[in-house]
């Protein structure tokens, strides 16, 4: 059995009463993923931030860089292909749009995503004086309604959930 089935089959096991009554199954699997890929995020953000970057400005040479945003930077290409991933074989497997669109239109929604995070770090960590990984979580929040409304009606659209 392929990794996905087995993602399915783990994550369909949780899908029961109450959960089934309000929710569709391909919502669900979405959060579920989603969920996952957040948890996965954060732990690499806070190893990344506190270690990796050390709390230090990194200086390019030609631009100085804050810890929080090189960190959120470095964390990206790990989240995009995971969560790509994710949502192309387990929430929505069955969408009749070919896999390259499918990347393409996932990269969009998810520099609007990016923008959306980069525009709330900057807010929570230098306007209002959070703490750089609570900002991230809180950051990550606003940019999920966008980021499931992105992939349902436009990167995976018309995806039936088996």
């Amino acid at each position: 059995m392929r990794l996905s089935g087995l993602i399915i089959r783990f994550v369909d096991w949780f899908y029961i009463r109450p959960v089934a009554a309000v929710l569709p199954r391909q919502t669900f699997r979405y959060i579920v993923c989603g969920g996952a890929n957040v948890v996965f995020s954060w732990v690499c953000y806070f190893l990344g931030y506190n270690f990796v970057f050390d709390k230090q400005l990194l200086d390019l040479g030609f631009v100085v860089i804050s810890p929080h945003v090189a960190t959120m930077l470095a964390v990206f290409p790990l989240t995009f292909f995971t969560g790509f991933w994710l949502n192309r074989h387990v929430a929505f497997r069955r969408s009749p749009i070919p896999a390259g669109t499918q990347l393409f239109r996932y990269l969009l929604s998810v520099a609007g995503s990016v923008v959306v995070n980069y525009v709330c770090l900057k807010f929570f960590v230098e306007f209002c004086g959070f703490w750089a990984t609570p900002s991230q979580m809180m950051a990550t929040f606003v940019t999920m309604i966008y980021s499931y409304l992105a992939a349902k009606y436009f990167t995976f659209r018309h995806a039936a959930c088996e």
